[in-house]
């Protein structure tokens, strides 16, 4: 008997949806989700990127968790599939970082990756 597999989501951790809502609520948006995407470039060939953004695109995907909506384009979604999203502010630095089972490499700074 085979176990049912999950189906490959984004998630994101309660602390990076406090943070989040932290940053909208400091641009004044009231309504609002965030767009991470895939673009090529970085030192390891792809880059992760985030905004907030009002709406979804058409062809988006939205996840929603702890109240955030995420903003996913088709392309972007087959690299970043299994990810999760968190916050740290510890020692080594202050910022998001990308949990991605996708990624071969990553780069020092973890803001690029290879698949």
């Amino acid at each position: 008997m085979t176990t049912p597999t999950k189906p490959l989501t984004i998630t994101i951790t309660e602390k990076a949806a406090e943070k989040v809502r932290y940053f909208a609520q400091k641009e004044g948006l009231a309504e609002f989700g965030l767009r991470v995407a895939v673009k090529g470039g970085g030192c390891s060939g792809l880059m992760y990127t985030l905004s907030l953004e009002k709406e979804p695109r058409p062809d988006d995907k939205v996840i929603e968790q702890h109240g955030i909506r995420l903003f996913v384009d088709k392309k972007s979604y087959v690299f970043l599939a299994g990810t999760t999203l968190d916050f740290t502010d510890g020692l080594n630095g202050k910022g998001f970082v990308f949990h991605n089972p996708n990624a071969k490499s990553v780069c020092g700074c973890g803001n690029s990756f290879s698949v």
